[in-house]
């Protein structure tokens, strides 16, 4: 009973949390919120008796990623409004996106029969077996679940491509690295062999002057004579 009430308390909370990241106008919102969608999701997942993918979750998800997302969102300077201004020309395109993902989730659900042990397998998925549940996991997913697994990684991939070539801006001025020339003055510096003990002018190096020696010193100011005398001395 206690873990039923849970579930569903986990599970609302999910929800709610979910859609905030979605319909939040404030991206350090959309964070904040999935932060707190990846805390139910591992409370979820402890229920389920999948305490490795809980603790991976936690540390993994809510530790390293979101972290990032959210330093991410706060340093970059994006002007989310010039980003809202093209929503009206694109909304068609993912309304019938939408749709499609729509129908696939609805024939995949309609498609859907729980197992007939499902009820006894669902703390115990390897019963029977001396195999961790670590171990039972890493078995399915990187034997049974191998292609999709690696397809999960290449979508991953695209969506990292996505979000640079979204955040690059062309800035003007800005000096970039040029490998060919790079490699084009390989050899331009040549390397002498100093022997030991050897000074600056037996390597044919001659010391420029110092700044004093180069320019000489300006003279010093004459006395001027004093009034109504003529030199040093005397009246006439």
């Amino acid at each position: 009973m206690i873990a039923a009430l849970a579930f569903y308390v986990f599970a609302a909370i999910l929800i709610a949390s979910a859609v905030m990241v979605v319909s939040s106008r404030n991206p350090v919102h959309s964070v904040l919120f999935l932060i707190l969608a990846f805390f139910n999701a591992a409370a979820l997942m402890l229920i389920a008796g999948a305490e490795f993918l809980a603790m991976i979750l936690v540390i993994v998800y809510v530790g390293a990623v979101a972290v990032l997302f959210l330093f991410v969102v706060m340093m970059l300077d994006i002007d989310f409004a010039q980003l809202r201004e093209g929503f009206q020309r694109y909304a068609p395109i993912g309304g019938i996106i939408g749709g499609i993902l729509f129908l696939e989730l609805v024939f995949v659900l309609g498609a859907w029969r729980f197992a007939p042990d499902a009820a006894d397998l669902r703390l115990n998925p390897n019963p029977g077996a001396s195999v961790s549940n670590t171990e039972a996991i890493g078995r399915i997913l990187y034997t049974d679940y191998i292609y999709l697994f690696q397809l999960a990684g290449l979508v991953l991939l695209v969506a990292m491509i996505g979000a640079i070539v979204l955040t690059l801006r062309e800035r003007v001025g800005t000096r970039r690295q040029d490998i060919a020339a790079q490699v084009a003055r390989h050899g331009s510096v040549g390397l002498v062999q100093v022997p030991t003990g050897a000074g600056l002018r037996e390597m044919g190096i001659l010391r420029p002057p110092s700044p004093e020696a180069a320019e000489p010193l300006p003279e010093a100011p004459k006395a001027l004579p004093e009034p109504g005398g003529h030199g040093h001395g005397g009246h006439h």
